[in-house]
């Protein structure tokens, strides 16, 4: 206890409220889901094949396939539908480069994203005084955007591959005793897709979660500090110039007095006092 809480007082877990904090802690719990959902994943599929032998039958056949998906490398045994004698049967394809190059990008992004978590806490102050920190924290985030765009992708498309490969109704036309068509060959169940097709969707949601952070830390790099810097010395040289170019006017006395801008004295008014006498004869 005395350990965690000496840990929680010298760490600053205010940065997690801010966007780049709070982004990197999704990025490691989506990676997570990501590479759980495809590397943990197995399939069953189930035919049946009615011989006109009713004692070679086989009505359940079940075919299991998982990560990595080489399918090439997944047999069962058919009925032959000939004397009770059996065949092996293999699936087709290999999907194993795109299904491991996924999980392989989502378990580095899950070692990263809390490397990087730790440092934005712990120390966060040796990442701000070295420069270096901020630059490499960028270009790893962009790499990894695009890690995980063309990892997605690659595997959304094995996947679909994947579907079609484990399709009962095209996996029955590998066996030799249902192209007879005195035999009767047919699906039990398929496979269950959606825990992949959750790893899918994890892996676009991770691709815009590191493409979303590139502009929060690209604001802690010097690249960004120092275009602001420039930009706000060059409005106030702006205000500057503008203040500099704002000449001094007296106000002018044209109308009492005729005393103009430059400081020059007109032709004097004339004065006559309010209520006073107007010639002497008046007075007298």
């Amino acid at each position: 206890m005395d350990t965690a809480n000496q840990l929680a007082s010298v760490g600053k877990f205010q940065v997690l409220k801010l966007p780049l904090g709070f982004i990197r802690v999704l990025e490691w719990l989506f990676a997570i889901f990501a590479f759980a959902t495809c590397g943990g994943y197995s399939g069953q599929l189930r035919l049946s094949v009615d011989c006109m032998e009713k004692a070679s039958s086989n009505l359940s056949i079940g075919i299991d396939f998982a990560y990595p998906f080489r399918l090439y490398q997944v047999s069962f045994e058919a009925p032959a539908c000939e004397a009770m004698r059996r065949e092996r049967v293999f699936l087709n394809g290999d999907y194993s480069s795109s299904a491991e190059f996924f999980v392989t990008i989502a378990v580095f992004s899950f070692l990263y994203s809390f490397v990087a978590t730790v440092v934005y806490i712990f120390f966060q102050n040796k990442y701000h005084e070295n420069p270096r920190g901020p630059l490499i924290d960028f270009v790893v985030t962009v790499v990894f955007s695009f890690m995980w765009l063309v990892s997605s992708s690659a595997w959304a498309k094995a996947l679909s591959d994947v579907k079609v490969a484990t399709d009962p109704d095209e996996v029955q036309f590998l066996i030799n005793a249902c192209k007879d068509q005195t035999n009767k060959c047919g699906s039990v169940h398929g496979p269950r897709w959606s825990a992949l097709n959750t790893s899918v969707a994890f892996g676009f949601l991770n691709f815009v979660l590191w493409a979303g952070n590139i502009w929060f830390v690209f604001k802690e790099t010097g690249w960004h500090k120092g275009t602001a810097r420039l930009a706000g010395g060059g409005a106030s040289e702006k205000q500057g110039d503008t203040f500099n170019q704002q000449p001094y006017n007296q106000g002018s006395f044209d109308q009492s007095g005729s005393y103009n801008t430059q400081g020059t004295m007109g032709q004097p008014s004339e004065y006559s006092q309010v209520g006073g006498p107007t010639s002497y004869s008046n007075q007298m």
